[in-house]
């Protein structure tokens, strides 16, 4: 069998593309993708590459974008044209707003077949530019060359100069591939001519000079640069628990309560910001002030600038000079008298040992009362907090199980993932996915825990299909099952409508059983009622996959 131009331009596209740093391709099966698809295969049985198979286009770009967030370099998905290249465009407006890096590879028909009424072409080129970094409808091989596609789109991606958006931020770039049959012929090599790793532009730092009321908010994937930041400037840390930041001694617990106190909020008079806050309305309103100066970090493929004179930033340093002790004191004590304790107390061995009936008696019902104890929402938060360590993952949907892990959790260094680029509620256990993937890669430890809501698990449910020839990820989706959207019950909504049209119309109550998806998708299932069951199937170790159900009163 002889090659033919398709398989000769899809052997060379997928070499450069390993060639630049890509580890990771996840592909939808489909007819005129079929030729990068075997390329892929072929890259990946030499050890070149690693492929994820995944049948709902859907899926397979928040797996990437999973991949692609973890690594911090970008993971291709690819698909075969028509409604397939449309599935992609959730996974790429987040990977947009958040500023993670995602090659989006859709094969298409030649421009001939375009527009004619041929099956499965569609108008592909352009249709995602509004939150792409740069898109190229490539030439049709044979007519032109598609060499040196592979290595532009991952410096694009990474934050190179590029056509739409800022220079030094990542970014998903669409690479639209068309090609004429024949589609299959025989493979030629996959010669990968290693070439520049990929990496982020660095921009010029900012210089913060020490004299204004700061204080340091980071939101979601502001990471550790946060925390470094508010220690070096001596200020009080805002953070998220989405930001991979809530850690240190500068940390400040009940900070909405805080932000809204004019003793401590009104008294702000400049805010850094870094990565995307959403959270809560209280910073909100601080970064909308017209009397506070913003300083914003970028991460996505927007400015922050809800006050109209924010400065944006590629990076910012803090300036030599004494700090503002009592600034950060008051912030620090009014922050020691709102964090918040969900330990148990710890056992009587007095009472417990005691001759006393009453005594040993009383002591015993409290042992019991903590051992039968059920979950709330904030014991669960907790729980899952308290299990996860730095060589873990912990990724939060976007439910309200969020919002009340940000509420009561407490300062822990941990790597913390979720999609609040645009905060939408589908793609997590798929986005989790890519996460445990890329974090377990060469047999590193740890576990990737999703802690998310049952509306948020039922947008998804098509992610926990995975191949029964790919090795399983370690994996702990914990779903939070109060019966429907009780999120709506923070918004106004919810003080205005009538309750039964509030259920059709926000909730949407059901009655699925979560056991019987679990069996039907091939995942461990464990039903659990109590803090003292969830703590032992969290920490017991197990290998795979395995779906948590936590029944939530509404």
């Amino acid at each position: 069998m002889t090659s033919s131009p398709a398989t000769d331009a899809a052997a060379s596209l997928i070499a450069e593309l390993v060639a630049h740093g890509v580890r990771d391709l996840v592909l939808s099966p489909g007819s005129r993708s079929q030729s990068l698809a075997l390329a892929a295969v072929h890259a990946a049985g030499e050890g070149h590459l690693r492929v994820h198979v995944r049948i709902d286009e859907r899926v397979a770009g928040f797996t990437a974008l999973g991949l692609s967030r973890e690594s911090g370099v970008p993971a291709a998905v690819l698909c075969t044209s028509g409604t397939a290249a449309a599935n992609l465009l959730p996974a790429a407006m987040e990977a947009f707003h958040s500023g993670v890096p995602l090659l989006l590879l859709t094969a298409d028909r030649p421009p001939e077949l375009r527009g004619v009424g041929a099956n499965q072409a569609t108008i592909q080129p352009g249709m995602f530019a509004a939150w792409v970094r740069e898109q190229i409808d490539a030439p049709v091989p044979g007519d032109g060359s598609w060499e040196g596609l592979g290595r532009h789109a991952v410096e694009v991606a990474m934050g190179a100069d590029a056509a739409h958006g800022h220079a030094d931020v990542a970014g998903p770039v669409h690479l639209n591939l068309p090609s004429r049959e024949p589609l299959s012929g025989s493979l030629p090599a996959i010669a990968v001519v290693p070439g520049d790793a990929p990496r982020r532009a660095a921009g010029e730092p900012l210089l913060l000079e020490r004299g204004p009321r700061t204080v340091v908010i980071a939101g979601a994937d502001a990471g550790p640069d946060a925390e470094e930041i508010a220690h070096s400037g001596s200020w009080p840390l805002i953070a998220e628990i989405v930001s991979g930041a809530r850690f240190g001694r500068q940390v400040v617990h009940g900070y909405r309560a805080l932000l809204a106190d004019p003793r401590l909020g009104g008294r702000v008079e400049r805010a850094v910001v870094l990565g995307h806050p959403t959270l809560s309305r209280e910073a909100a309103r601080l970064l909308a002030r017209a009397d506070v100066e913003v300083i914003a970090v970028r991460r996505g493929g927007e400015d922050l600038d809800l006050n109209g004179r924010t400065t944006p930033a590629a990076s910012v340093v803090v300036a030599e000079g004494p700090a503002d002790r009592e600034w950060l004191g008051a912030w620090m004590s009014a922050s020691a008298a709102h964090a918040v304790d969900l330990t148990e107390s710890a056992p009587d061995p007095d009472a417990l040992a005691s001759t006393d009936f009453s005594a040993r008696r009383d002591a015993v019902r409290a042992e019991l009362a903590a051992v039968r104890r059920p979950l709330d929402r904030e014991l669960l938060a907790d729980a899952v907090w308290r299990a996860t360590w730095p060589h873990d993952r912990l990724v939060f949907g976007s439910s309200r199980l969020v919002r009340v892990a940000d509420a009561v959790l407490g300062g822990k260094k941990v790597p913390v993932h979720a999609n609040r680029g645009l905060a939408g509620i589908d793609g997590t256990i798929a986005t989790a996915t890519g996460i445990a993937l890329a974090s377990q890669a060469a047999g590193a430890p740890g576990v990737t825990r999703v802690l998310l809501g049952d509306l948020a698990f039922l947008h998804d449910v098509g992610a926990l299909l995975l191949p029964p020839d790919e090795t399983e990820p370690r994996l702990q989706v914990i779903v939070g099952n109060d019966g429907g959207g009780t999120i709506f019950d923070g918004l106004e909504v919810a003080s205005t409508a009538p309750r039964a049209d509030l259920d059709r119309a926000f909730y949407t109550p059901h009655t699925v059983r979560i056991e019987q998806i679990a069996l039907a998708y091939g995942w461990e299932y464990q039903r659990v009622t109590t803090r003292t069951a969830l703590d032992q199937v969290l920490t017991t170790p197990a290998g795979g996959r395995q779906l948590i159900e936590v029944p939530l009163a509404r």
